[in-house]
């Protein structure tokens, strides 16, 4: 295994360890846009989204097994997406160099 792909795996363990650990701090209170809402008396007119019973909705909710979940499948899509984009931006032609 070379030198980079051992220190990439540390990387995401650590990365992987430090987003669980730090998602079981995550706050239940309301975020931003809910206390607005509140404050300005116009969360009653909020519906309920069509997924609100899918198992990661509210990011768990108060099930930490599932706010681990959570946690380890937003760590992933987040490090997916960057890998890709890296892909792409690698594999772009350089444009030739005006003389």
């Amino acid at each position: 295994m070379s030198r980079n792909t051992k220190l990439a795996l540390i990387a995401i363990a650590v990365i992987a360890v430090v987003g669980v650990g730090l998602s079981q701090l995550a706050s239940s209170d309301p975020d931003g846009l809910e206390y607005v809402a509140e404050s300005e008396g116009f969360d009653a007119t909020a519906t309920d989204h069509a997924l609100e019973n899918a198992p990661l909705a509210d990011y768990g909710g108060d099930d930490r097994a599932l706010t681990v979940v959570a946690a380890i499948v937003g760590i992933a899509a987040t490090l997916g997406v960057a890998y890709g984009l890296f892909v792409l931006v690698a594999r772009r032609e350089p444009t030739p160099s005006e003389p």
